[in-house]
């Protein structure tokens, strides 16, 4: 009988995992108790995508605002120019309290409309209003009020996070809004690029334009501060709050956890599965229109099966184009045929019109994350099974 079914993904239960926890077994042991009790079978090219906080968790990668303060006093003078950083409680409102926590005097440059993850400050028709152009038009915070409303709040949070930003730093923060970084070196020439995937342009643009001293998120705690967690690669960006001032790292040394994993599976099982740690998936919200990547990037560790993007031909395009007089069984074997003798590289051929050309980590973190969402699912772990399949498949 034909296959009846496509790719299938499964939420994964797990034990709650503590600092100090095995992920290895822990990952295999659940998904071994899902396959007996759900009667699966695995194949080669399952995929296993474990959530990246399960592994940091594990690891204890965690950090206090006190940690940051530390590294921010080493790093800066006197008066810090914080630039670009998104709009967000659960993702920098430690890092601006660590940065407060310096002693330092901090101006915060705020884009707008929107921060770099489409948090918007306010109301795009708003601005169309006012004609006010945010590629030329610098605001002090009093102009943001006076413009805008005392009170302006975040359309799914409820947030003022102008306020929140402001009742973090006190009287030793100020706040401007423009969309030039290099507008902060009218302030002061010592500044951290905030931003997480422009951050590279952002300190190539203040260097080029005169700036002192430019460090990115990536350089905080890139090494332990008095025996605190880090992310030699990453840093702060990534990181989550774990509590009023700690914060819970991006993991690191993610290729080990991986592998070992496929190990297991292979020793255990005899099948070659994928395996991938995956944050935040990269998809827009149409509503709020939240870009969901505040993670530096969707997948921070994956086996070698999962390098490149999707080889894949469109079948909606050959229906159209080449299938006009044909049905039923004819026409779903020559989709098979085509399917077969497809090009090893298809880029930019007619008939992957219309594919999606992402990296397959990137399309399988997005999955995974809508699968194990943030809330109380309870399901940290993912397998994917057939992903790797197409319509040819039996």
């Amino acid at each position: 009988m034909s296959r009846t079914q496509g790719t299938v993904a499964r939420g994964i239960r797990t034990p709650i995992v503590r600092e100090g926890d095995n992920v290895v077994d822990i990952v295999f042991h659940s998904v071994a108790l899902a396959v007996e009790a759900e009667k699966l079978q695995l194949k080669d090219k399952d995929v296993i995508g474990i959530t990246e906080s399960l592994v940091a968790r594990a690891q204890g990668n965690y950090c206090t605002t006190s940690d940051i303060a530390k590294d921010i006093d080493d790093m800066f003078d006197a008066h810090i120019g914080v630039v670009f950083p998104i709009l967000s409680r659960n993702r920098f409102s430690l890092i601006l309290k660590g940065i407060v926590e310096s002693g330092k005097k901090v101006t915060l440059l705020l884009s707008y409309p929107s921060d770099e993850v489409g948090n918007h400050l306010m109301s795009l028709d708003k601005l169309d209003e006012l004609k006010i152009n945010p590629y030329d038009k610098i605001l002090t915070e009093k102009d943001y009020r006076d413009l805008f409303g005392k009170e302006v709040y975040h359309e799914f949070t409820g947030i003022d996070y102008v306020r929140m930003y402001k009742d973090i730093g006190g009287d030793n923060l100020e706040i401007i809004f423009a969309n030039d970084p290099r507008v902060i070196l009218d302030y002061t020439d010592e500044v951290l690029a905030a931003d997480i995937h422009t951050r590279k342009r952002t300190k190539r643009l203040l260097e080029e334009a005169g700036a002192k001293k430019v460090y990115t998120l990536d350089d905080i705690l890139n090494n332990p501060v008095n025996g605190s967690g880090y992310n030699p690669q990453y840093g702060v960006l990534g990181s989550n709050l774990a509590s009023d001032n700690e914060l819970k790292l991006f993991p690191r040394d993610g290729q080990q956890y991986v592998e070992a994993i496929q190990k297991k599976f292979l020793d255990f099982y005899g099948v070659k599965v994928e395996v991938m740690i995956y944050g935040d998936g990269a998809f827009r919200d149409p509503v709020g229109k939240i870009w969901e990547l505040a993670d530096p990037v969707v997948s921070p560790a994956f086996t070698e099966g999962l390098k490149g993007i999707p080889n894949e031909i469109k079948i909606k395009y050959i229906a159209d184009t080449e299938l006009e007089n044909v049905y039923g069984e004819e026409a779903v074997n020559m989709i098979k045929q085509k399917i077969y003798a497809k090009d090893q590289d298809l880029f930019s051929r007619a008939e992957s019109l219309g594919t999606t050309p992402r990296q397959i980590t990137d399309l399988l973190g997005s999955l995974c994350d809508l699968m194990s969402g943030s809330g109380d699912k309870g399901t940290p772990v993912v397998l994917v099974q057939g992903y790797f399949d197409n319509f040819a498949s039996e």
